[in-house]
């Protein structure tokens, strides 16, 4: 689908962005590349269609080497190649829908033609009522789904992704990539994406790539990477992950607590002292440990597997130890006593 070979990028001033790198990405993949500012992240992704050239290279898509194409057939090229920024880019003279048809406008697509294919793509990222907003009107993430209905637009077999989500807080991020992730299954888009956030590359990806000083350090699947990082940059920034949130936990059971050790609790091992004392199956989800100034906090995220009889005790064997305990789902206080 996208292949990049023995790509370099040197500016005029000297100043080397790429180094000789080669990037394979399957049709259908979603394919993170991250990295610190200064990696080179954003000049790779421009390369992919033409808003730079490479000094040295190859750039093919579907077999093509997009680097001898005419200036026409390098825009029609281009249609296929849907494009989100992070800071929108959206015209402010223009409605939502005047934005989303402006793309369809400069393709030459037929007025009539125009106004389905709008409201169609409205209806994809949720927007339809939202019509004849202008900009000014629109929070950050409606700004972005704006944006990623006009990169929709002409049908792209390729979406790239330019720091999409940095101007968004973590509500908004989840719901954008949540929007990515459907509309990715939905229309079978190759999707390439640039970011210094490792949760969303987490969240999105299948693939991913770790770049550093112009080159690419590490490459594979997401779960091989996030299960064993080779270079110490992937590392440092696997350790910036933020920690789980209810949300996530509850997708997996509906019956999961939260248990929080502070401090001397966290190199007890109360956990497994419970299951014994109990003869009781403790599931455990997630956890993680928060670095405070004056301690630090664990938490762990569980489901007790025992009768409720038993889990009642257990529960309140732990509480007595002076750990804090809460269920996750509202539910849960109605169905044990000490909850």
């Amino acid at each position: 689908m996208i292949e990049l070979r023995n790509i370099t990028k040197i500016y005029p001033n000297g100043f080397q962005a790429i180094y000789p790198l080669n990037l394979s990405v399957k049709k259908g993949d979603i394919m993170g590349i991250i990295g610190y500012s200064g990696a080179g992240k954003s000049t790779l992704i421009r390369l992919i269609n033409r808003l730079e050239n490479p000094s040295s290279g190859e750039v093919l898509i579907n077999g093509e080497n997009i680097l001898a194409l005419s200036d026409r057939a390098l825009q029609r090229r281009r249609q296929k190649i849907g494009m989100i920024f992070q800071h929108f880019n959206l015209l402010s003279s223009r409605d939502v829908f005047g934005n989303v048809a402006f793309a369809l406008e400069i393709a030459g697509w037929k007025r009539e033609d125009i106004k389905a294919r709008v409201y169609e793509l409205l209806e994809i990222v949720g927007l339809k009522e939202k019509a004849y907003y202008y900009p000014k009107e629109l929070s950050g993430g409606q700004k972005q789904r704006v944006a990623i209905a006009r990169a929709l637009s002409n049908y792209p077999d390729i979406l790239l992704c330019d720091e999409a989500t940095s101007a968004l807080d973590t509500k908004t991020t989840k719901s954008i990539l949540d929007l990515l992730k459907s509309i990715q299954a939905n229309l079978g888009l190759t999707i390439v994406l640039i970011t210094h956030q490792i949760e969303v590359v987490r969240d999105l990806c299948n693939k991913m790539c770790v770049m550093s000083g112009g080159q690419i350090i590490e490459y594979g699947s997401v779960e091989k990477i996030f299960s064993m990082p080779k270079h110490d940059v992937t590392k440092e920034l696997l350790s910036y992950l933020p920690a789980i949130s209810d949300q996530e936990v509850l997708s997996q059971s509906s019956n999961a607590y939260r248990i929080s050790f502070i401090g001397e609790h966290i190199n007890e091992p109360l956990i497994s002292e419970v299951i014994k004392k109990f003869d009781i199956h403790i599931n455990i989800l997630a956890g993680n440990i928060e670095p405070l100034n004056t301690t630090k906090i664990g938490h762990l995220f569980v489901e007790f597997e025992g009768e409720e009889e038993t889990n009642v005790k257990a529960i309140a064997y732990l509480r007595d130890k002076g750990l804090l305990i809460e269920p996750l789902n509202p539910a849960l206080d109605s169905s044990c006593k000490v909850l």
